[in-house]
């Protein structure tokens, strides 16, 4: 038996979509917001006059960042407490999201915080406030999953925290407000969803419906994330909005693998962007994975015929070429030093999370091949 939850009570998509606003309910609106994209575009106005037609009293917290910490998180629940909100709108990236979601369950539930998140599982559930995300990137999927990576900077880690209660019930996929993403974060959040789709693809714990959802994801995203990228038309943008949330209801029901686990030690310790990780290892960890286990090589090998290809893998390294994601670690900057000093840490990490779910079960000696590999391309496994 296995209990699926794509999303929470509605996607919302088409552009324009913010107007959707209108019908959402609350008194007390708590609006969580990065640091100026969205407030340069106008997204923050549109919503704050939406709510203010409505009577209702407005609390913005912005400046979230990329990598949202543990002190990021305490200081919106700090506000929240004070402010005392029914309704929290997240809009921003993934990023945004994230914090949010910690927040909300953090504010539900007065007694966990960080000291005690893992101590315990959290409630599936939410009473009192409710949750709206407005992703403003297409790559994370995280408006529609019930995980959240926050970073641990004492530990120099991201750590995921999961319970179903931080599914946002409601999903508002408005492709205007991923017309202002640049083409860097257009490559490197598209990316992200490539990894989330073909991960879950190739996840043991694929079921009839996920395997739908990933696969048709990773063959919109093929097809349109490189129009985005180059072009920036409406058409490509919302096409890539779309199935970068598909993706996500994918995953947050399969799970992920050893690119995910890679990528949070390496942006733990080094503060690099996820999905720019995630596009450096992607190749290289499919290539080990159908390396290893032959079920994963005919399921790629299913796939890429399907998409018209002949090689899934170097399909991926040619997507990154267009992209210009580098190749390597070394190619990021991560100097060779550096990488080894270390090397005992981010094996650690690695072997952490996400890899725990890798169709092929890591050990420290096989991580570390892996990420020599990843660090200069040089094929050691």
């Amino acid at each position: 038996m296995k209990e699926l939850r794509l999303q929470g009570r509605v996607i919302v998509t088409g552009r324009g979509s913010l107007q959707y606003l209108h019908e959402v309910e609350g008194k007390r609106v708590f609006i969580v917001t990065g640091q100026k994209a969205m407030f340069d575009n106008g997204t923050i106005k549109k919503i704050e006059d939406i709510f203010k037609s409505k009577k209702c009293e407005i609390e913005i917290f912005s400046g979230i960042q990329a990598n949202p910490t543990t002190e990021e998180v305490d200081a919106g629940v700090k506000r929240m407490n004070q402010f005392k909100p029914d309704l929290l709108i997240a809009v921003g990236g993934g990023s945004v999201i994230d914090a949010s979601k910690v927040m909300v369950v953090f504010y539900e539930n007065p007694d966990r915080n960080f000291a005690n998140v893992f101590d315990s599982p959290l409630s599936p559930k939410r009473d009192y406030i409710s949750f709206v995300a407005i992703p403003s990137t297409s790559g994370t999927g995280s408006e529609v999953t019930g995980v959240a990576v926050i970073t641990f900077k004492e530990k120099e880690y991201k750590l995921p925290i999961k319970t179903k209660a931080m599914i946002p019930d409601i999903s508002i996929l408005d492709a205007d407000v991923v017309m202002s993403m640049s083409p860097r974060i257009v490559a490197e959040t598209g990316m992200d969803a490539i990894t989330h789709a073909l991960e879950c693809f190739i996840n043991k714990n694929i079921d009839d419906f996920t395997d739908g959802l990933s696969k048709s994801a990773v063959e919109g995203l093929f097809k349109y994330l490189p129009v985005s990228y180059e072009k920036g038309d409406p058409d490509s943008r919302e096409r890539v909005h779309n199935f970068q949330c598909m993706a996500g209801c994918a995953f947050g029901n399969a799970g992920l693998g050893m690119s995910h686990g890679i990528s949070h030690s390496i942006g733990g310790k080094f503060n690099y962007g996820h999905g720019l990780l995630n596009a450096i290892c992607l190749p290289y960890v499919l290539e080990y994975n159908r390396s290893k286990d032959k079920e994963v090589a005919e399921r790629l090998d299913y796939l890429a015929k399907r998409l018209g290809l002949n090689d899934i893998v170097i399909a991926v390294n040619e997507l990154n070429r267009k992209l210009q994601i580098p190749k390597t670690f070394e190619q990021l900057g991560i100097k060779r030093d550096v990488f080894k000093e270390n090397l005992t840490q981010l094996l650690k990490n690695s072997l952490q999370g996400p890899t725990t779910m890798n169709p092929v079960q890591m050990n420290e000696e096989e991580m570390e091949k892996v990420l020599w590999t990843i660090f200069d391309g040089k094929l050691k496994f």
